[in-house]
């Protein structure tokens, strides 16, 4: 009796570093980088509109954001609700989320202060040739409007805008984070009856990251269209008169970014290395995409899976951090922002409008939720302040330059806190964050294996 002879597998010819998936983001960025270049080069169109390589680039990265963004909601609720559910076997929940909050005011408050001193120092608005009244931005940001935002208008909190003819939607990532906590306490109120709504929720929060995982791995083409937009539509000639103010926000980004962070980090007793290549996915995505919210999702996911914090604490406290925790946009940028306009129109700021300045940066970053951050978290700084709204319109040349650096600094500190915590209250998975980061990008099938990084 013969046995038919089992054929040997060929070997892939794909080389391995091809398949990490840090370098696939690393080569997307090369790419894109040559691309935007090569797309300034073509120059407009005939017709005076973008070229064809700028327009796709364009239509190809807005559309990976919207795909990100559109699992934004489903994850928030599904991945809320379970861990609210989960938290119940979790002795030390109020203290988690009392801590993160603190750690959320204390990173803001030292952003805030470096911003402060880096605008007193290198005074940006003394070193300008940008010339103009300026004109005040179409929206702005008020403590009221905050405050009312916080009530959902319905179930999903969803908002419905007419423009030309069509109807698009909407949400405020924060009136969804509001209803699913709401949900989820409920469902423990209810108890043994909502069991089955918890593990239909289980389920459906399972498909969601299924799907999110297909998104992301389209990261590298994302990476590739946004950062090769960004290069084509400003380049950096936007910079011009406002060079010293855009050289000072990227001082105070690196600062915090690279110094107060790592500091943090080994106080903690962790690797920065480690902290820094597992964040790496998030970041960098948050550096093209210039959004908090449409880097959720990778930001939850490398927080959990690289930086080992356990899912039913970071499903609460990343989502959270996406709509309070931006040091870039929510304390450096207004701070130096603010003391650009004062010195701009030579008004002269007192010890109690820099102290203003970091009560607005510590507790009003939520202000921010759902809406473009930066732009409403200056003028509500400017107003409170009493400044001019219109020294806002001042910064609008260079404001895609620096929301690259910010939102990058954002996600990384949205990962970081929820890090730290996890290591003071001794739930931190430290095996699953000292992992090397060479494997490929696993499915989620395959839990154990960490996001990878270049």
């Amino acid at each position: 009796m013969s046995t038919a002879a089992t054929p040997a597998t060929a070997p892939s010819r794909i080389p391995p570093l091809m398949k990490n998936f840090g370098f696939q983001i690393t080569l997307g960025l090369i790419v894109g980088v040559l691309l935007g270049l090569l797309a300034r080069r073509l120059g407009p169109a005939a017709d005076g509109n973008e070229n064809w390589l700028a327009g796709t680039l364009d239509t190809i990265g807005s559309s990976y954001v919207k795909l990100l963004t559109v699992a934004v909601v489903p994850l928030v609720v599904t991945a809320v609700v379970a861990s609210i559910a989960n938290l119940r076997n979790v002795t030390n929940a109020a203290r988690l989320a009392a801590k993160t909050l603190v750690w959320f005011a204390i990173t803001a408050f030292i952003a805030v202060v470096i911003g402060i001193i880096l605008g007193l120092v290198l005074q940006p608005g003394e070193h300008t040739t940008v010339t103009g009244e300026g004109k005040a931005p179409s929206s702005s940001g008020s403590w009221w409007a905050f405050l009312t935002g916080l009530v959902p208008s319905n179930f999903l909190g969803l908002q419905a805008k007419l423009s030309n003819g069509s109807v698009s939607l909407s949400f405020n990532v924060l009136q969804v984070l509001v209803i699913a906590i709401a949900i989820g306490i409920a469902a423990l109120k209810v108890g043994q009856k909502a069991e089955p709504f918890l593990q239909f929720n289980a389920s459906l929060l399972a498909i969601v990251q299924k799907v999110l995982w297909w998104i992301i791995r389209l990261s590298p083409i994302g990476t590739a269209a946004l950062i090769g937009n960004a290069v084509a539509t400003y380049g950096w000639s936007s910079i011009g008169s406002l060079g010293a103010f855009t050289g000072a926000i990227y001082l105070g980004l690196v600062i915090v970014g690279f110094v107060v962070y790592p500091i943090l980090v080994r106080v903690h007793g962790l690797s920065v290395r480690q902290f820094y290549s597992g964040v790496w996915p998030a970041a960098q995505l948050g550096f093209v995409s210039r959004s908090s919210i449409g880097t959720l999702p990778v930001t939850e996911r490398v927080t959990e899976r690289n930086l080992g914090v356990p899912r039913e604490y970071a499903s609460f406290a990343v989502p959270l951090g996406a709509t309070t925790k931006m040091d870039g946009c929510a304390a450096i940028y207004p701070a130096i922002a603010a003391i650009f306009v004062a010195q701009y129109f030579h008004i002269d700021l007192q010890f109690t409008d820099y102290l203003l300045i970091v009560v607005v940066a510590v507790i009003g970053s939520a202000a921010t939720a759902g809406t473009t951050g930066a732009t409403v978290m200056l003028t509500l700084t400017l107003s409170t302040l009493g400044l001019p709204l219109a020294g806002a319109g001042l910064l609008l040349a260079v404001e895609p330059i620096v929301d690259m650096g910010r939102t990058a600094l954002n996600v990384t500190g949205q990962a970081l806190v929820p890090t730290l915590v996890a290591k003071q209250e001794g739930i931190l998975d430290e095996d699953a964050y000292n992992a090397p980061r060479t494997d490929v990008y696993a499915d989620e099938s395959t839990d154990a294996e960490p996001v990878t990084a270049a």
